[in-house]
């Protein structure tokens, strides 16, 4: 059952109520194995936290900053800080120091709460260009302090300043606490120009859970493995919803240790951007092809019936008989199996948002009966807008259903345009920015392009990101990307378009199996470069690209591309920090081969006009 009270007092509620009971887990990779804290130790710590912030001299609505990855000690910070009406601020564990500096210079950040050694050292680098930075708190015992460095706390250390005389200043002020005051200030990701931080109310919060508790299922019993950073907004909500729902979290530290921690913890729930299930949809292929004659008939069988039968299910239609003993027999042994090798065999439900999920991947994850919640959702909103609700028909390709207390019109240029409880004031500090997105009549621009059917959300593109051909064909790039990734042999793609003759188009392939392929063929290459340029590549490339078009216009179709030898990445700031492309970034890194391309093609049009065709007046 739902909690909504103020956040300052939902986990001494909740370990009033569940006591002993797991709240969080963590794995201790020097024991490797996970360690359970329960509610009554969350709750302890919690109030630990806030009176060492008195201690530190923390003022009511006084800007902490938290740099690391997830970690139990992330939350404790947050509500220790809402239990004295403190304001946290996440930086995601991978920002540079240029980005660490901007927001902390922004926020008037005093107290940093860091991870590792990685955030750690890069606090330390721009120290002197923080004026305001007077303490850093580490949660890592590990993190080998900088010599001279008098002004860092160990998180223990910290924890130490907790005198029991701070506890009657942390009762007055929770005892005052108002919906209406931040929580939050979430520095967005960006793709263009400088973050801008979000401005997240506990109000907002409140509204948002309570919304999302109407239409899914949780308690409890379910188990949330968090898997995306607490830094975003997605995670960060569905976290604070599985805390007051009772729920236990299961915090994973490394990223790329996501399939084993499933394997390991065997979650009910867990948030995910498409790309995840991407990465699963093609390793379950990959698994198909290299199983025997009767394993890959069997599952892909099972597959197929798995999806027919969510089809019905979709489109609230009655199963028919045979289909629905098909699909019992199959869902109670290959797909059954299957779910226990990814560890969801106790699968409830899976949001999923963040981006287009290409259809074929939804169908898959709905054929293996994990009911994956497609959704869309902004930091702006307090992440939900729309999902798909359980009990109710949906269709794939669409965002789901608008969720209670918001309002939606569909604006000029069938932008998205929004209102209600969850919907941000503004941005931190920018007037101007702050006019521009909400307008006079309180509705939010998102930016987003889409359409109502049937009570269904559907996306089509960022309105700022649709290319214009020198033809003037409007092109939607994330569309044609979505496609193309689909395919194993794809890691990622950059479409280009804008104001060019036709659309082109920057391939990472998935590296593995190109050298693979080359091997087969008994090619062997000094370096990747090699292998990418050779004509065989090209090919090969080429033909899976116009199979994965063929659907599309011909102005959409890609006529050119160029392979590339690295993958696009954070640390080259090709990529935001939740693997968003910065187009502008990638295509001024690309330049010249972009360039190159299109001059190429320009002279082998010319070569092909037939000079017979030419009359002169």
């Amino acid at each position: 059952m739902l909690n909504n009270c103020h956040f300052s007092q939902l986990i001494h509620q909740q370990a009033a109520q569940y006591g002993s009971k797991t709240a969080l887990s963590y794995r201790d990779y020097d024991q490797n194995k996970w360690i359970p804290i329960s509610w009554t130790e969350f709750s302890e710590k919690v109030s630990a936290v806030s009176r060492a912030l008195l201690a530190l001299g923390t003022s009511v609505q006084e800007n902490l900053g938290i740099f690391s990855q997830n970690k139990p000690e992330s939350l404790m910070v947050d509500f220790g800080a809402y239990g004295v009406r403190a304001v946290t601020i996440p930086f995601y564990a991978t920002s540079s120091a240029a980005q660490v500096q901007y927001m902390v210079n922004d926020a008037e950040v005093r107290l940093l709460f860091v991870g590792e050694q990685l955030q750690y050292d890069t606090a330390r680098r721009v120290l002197p260009v923080c004026p305001t930075l007077e303490r850093m708190i580490i949660f890592d015992r590990k993190v080998v302090k900088h010599e001279n460095d008098h002004l860092s706390l160990y998180f223990d250390e910290f924890l130490a300043l907790a005198d029991s005389r701070y506890q009657e200043e942390v009762d007055k002020r929770s005892a005052v606490q108002k919906f209406d005051e931040l929580a939050n200030i979430l520095y967005t990701s960006g793709t263009t120009g400088d973050s801008k931080g979000v401005m997240i109310t506990h109000e907002m919060y409140h509204a948002g859970l309570a919304a999302n508790d109407a239409v899914l299922p949780l308690s409890e019993k379910d188990v949330f493995l968090n898997f995306l950073p607490f830094t975003h907004i997605f995670e960060r909500a569905w976290t604070y919803l599985g805390l007051a729902e009772g729920a236990e979290m299961a915090v994973n530290l490394v990223p790329q240790d996501v399939l084993q921690s499933m394997r390991e913890v065997h979650p009910t729930c867990m948030s995910a951007v498409p790309r995840f299930w991407e990465k699963v949809y093609h390793g379950v292929l990959e698994k198909i092809e290299k199983g025997s004659f009767i394993e890959r008939r069997l599952i892909k069988e099972a597959l197929e019936v798995g999806k027919r039968y969510s089809r019905y299910k979709a489109a609230g239609k009655h199963v028919p008989l045979s289909l629905s003993l098909s699909y019992r027999f199959y869902e109670g042994t290959v797909i059954k199996l299957l779910r226990k090798t990814l560890g969801l065999e106790r699968a409830n439900f899976f949001p999923t948002a963040g981006a287009a999920v290409p259809p074929v991947v939804e169908e898959f994850v709905h054929a293996t009966g994990i009911n994956m919640v497609v959704g869309y959702g902004l930091t702006e909103s307090t992440a939900t807008v729309s999902c798909d609700i359980l009990g109710m028909p949906y269709t794939v390709g669409s965002v789901g259903r608008l969720i209670e207390g918001l309002e939606l019109r569909i604006g000029d240029n069938e932008e998205i345009l929004l209102r209600g409880k969850t919907i941000t004031p503004g941005y931190y500090k920018k007037e101007s920015i702050t006019r521009h997105a909400i307008d006079k009549d309180g509705w939010f621009h998102t930016g987003d392009a889409g359409y109502m059917k049937n009570g269904e959300l559907f996306l089509k593109e960022r309105i700022k990101d649709l290319f214009k051909t020198s033809n003037g064909k409007y092109i939607a790039p994330q569309m044609i990307e979505t496609k193309l990734v689909v395919d194993r042999l794809f890691e990622q793609a950059v479409i280009i378009a804008d104001k060019r003759k036709f659309v082109s188009a920057l391939i990472v392939p998935n590296y593995q199996l190109l050298e693979e392929y080359v091997h087969l063929r008994g090619m062997s290459f000094k370096s990747r470069e090699e292998m990418c340029a050779h004509p065989a590549v090209y090919a090969l490339i080429e033909t899976r690209i116009n199979t994965l078009q063929q659907d599309l216009a011909n102005y959409e179709r890609i006529k050119r591309f160029i392979i590339l030898p690295q993958p696009f990445s954070i640390e080259n700031g090709e990529l935001t920090n939740t693997l968003k492309v910065k187009r502008a970034v990638v295509y001024q890194h690309y330049a010249e081969k972009i360039q190159k391309l299109y001059d190429d093609a320009e002279k082998e049009a010319v070569k092909e006009i037939d000079p017979n065709s030419i009359h002169l007046i």
